[in-house]
């Protein structure tokens, strides 16, 4: 298959939908995407981009197609509106102009804005290709539920610009179960639906470091609790800092935290506030390639959400990760992420937003046999290989792709394309000849 891939976020930005695009390219598939200048987290532009970035690009023999964007800054509501929105107009004005072929199916991820989805809409009302749009978050309801817009007026708007988005849609891929009744109740079919987990990268392995590896420098001695990833208001860093406040006596005990995001500088802050620089250590962003190492370290692995319906119904992707790596898991969350863990007997879970449950939960995992931990590691891989293995997923998303036939519309379409590609052929044949 001929396959465009519209995201507003792509290599070298650390999103799962790079790893996507590539093995579907090792499978034989002819890959292209649509995607904007990275700068996430930081919200700067990526070191060799300019205003424009490098309108085409290949990675890993994939053709990537980028289009000029506002970048997201410190993440102020109002850049990062700027910022969804410049993507949404570059990639409606210059998409079309950019992507010229022949595409068999059109895939748009979707871990926010879902105006993604806009400049892939565009193209199939323009050619007639069927949309697949795989939604990692829920609007309007995520951005009511991390603070970004509060206005009854524009959620309704929001609202009325989803059911529009989801009607259009050929195909609509959920990363919960719990997705599922909420999109309907905007009016999509439910026939259209279907369960798409996030799968843990192949990256995501097991690792065992020697005595003289350089990530040990950068950890303390004792036990660590390390969080990685997207340091935002949805992760609920308030409960974090609380808990190791309450358990900063206990010096032998490590708050490791290894990412980047918009609330970076309020948590390092609070960490000098709070006096908490002897056990809450935050190493920065790392490159994804090199986070196996980094969790080989840890002797627990943290993941945390804000206390909201919305989040309660997300599996939140570096559940995934944590469990493919081996590492006992501590979810400070509800709902559908918790229910993983346990189910996977890979770790210990606590209601989100209660600091002491989770402070106690840590001591749990301190005083625990370290076997016992080793063996929570061991049902997290094995329940991931079960659940979440890329390649029984990537072999399932070929099924679904196969299964989403274009329109009458477009079946016309590639018909006349084919004839007037045909009658070229033969009239450069008579002038070769």
């Amino acid at each position: 298959m001929k396959i465009l891939i519209v995201s507003q976020y792509f290599w070298p930005e650390t999103f799962c939908i790079s790893e996507l695009a590539a093995s579907l390219k090792e499978r034989g598939h002819e890959v292209e995407v649509l995607t904007g200048v990275p700068n996430y987290p930081s919200g700067r532009r990526f070191e060799g981009y300019g205003r424009f970035g490098q309108k085409e690009q290949i990675y890993r023999n994939i053709k990537i197609h980028r289009v000029p964007l506002i970048t997201r800054g410190r993440g102020r509501t109002i850049r990062l509106v700027l910022n969804y929105l410049s993507f949404v107009v570059s990639a409606c004005l210059l998409g079309p102009w950019l992507c010229r072929d022949r595409y068999d199916v059109i895939f748009v991820y979707e871990p926010s804005p879902v105006t993604v989805c806009l400049p892939a809409l565009l193209l199939k009302w323009l050619r007639k290709i069927p949309v697949i749009f795989w939604v990692q978050d829920l609007w309007p309801e995520s951005i009511s539920a991390t603070g970004a817009i509060n206005s009854a007026f524009i959620l309704n708007l929001v609202s009325r610009l989803v059911r529009f988005i989801y009607s259009r849609c050929d195909r609509i891929l959920v990363q919960s179960e719990a997705f599922r009744a909420p999109i309907e109740r905007l009016g999509a079919d439910p026939r259209k639906i279907e369960y798409y987990p996030n799968n843990a990268e192949a990256l995501y392995v097991p690792t065992v470091l020697d005595a003289e590896a350089p990530e040990r420098m950068e950890f303390p001695k004792g036990f660590c609790v390390m969080f990685a990833g997207n340091i935002g208001a949805a992760q609920d860093f308030e409960t974090i800092l609380a808990a190791a406040e309450l358990l900063k006596g206990h010096r032998g005990i490590h708050w490791v935290i290894v990412g980047d995001g918009r609330q970076f500088a309020w948590v390092k802050a609070e960490v000098q506030r709070r006096v908490l620089e002897e056990t809450v250590h935050l190493l920065g962003r790392r490159q994804p390639s090199v986070m196996p190492r980094y969790f080989a370290l840890a002797d627990v692995m943290l993941v945390t959400l804000r206390k909201d319906p919305i989040f309660a119904l997300t599996i939140p992707a570096k559940i995934q990760a944590y469990l493919a790596c081996g590492k006992p898991v501590l979810a400070g969350i509800d709902g559908e992420g918790a229910r993983i863990v346990n189910a996977a007997q890979a770790g210990l879970t606590c209601p989100a937003e209660q600091p002491e449950v989770l402070a106690n939960c840590v001591l749990e995992f301190y005083r625990m046999d370290p076997a016992e931990r080793q063996a929570m590691g061991i049902n997290g891989r094995a329940y991931c290989e079960r659940h979440f293995n890329p390649h029984l997923l990537i072999e399932r998303l070929e099924e679904i792709m196969g299964h989403v036939e274009p329109s009458k519309g477009a079946a016309q379409l590639h018909d006349r394309c084919a004839s007037i590609d045909t009658s070229r052929r033969i009239a450069d044949v008579g002038e070769t000849e």
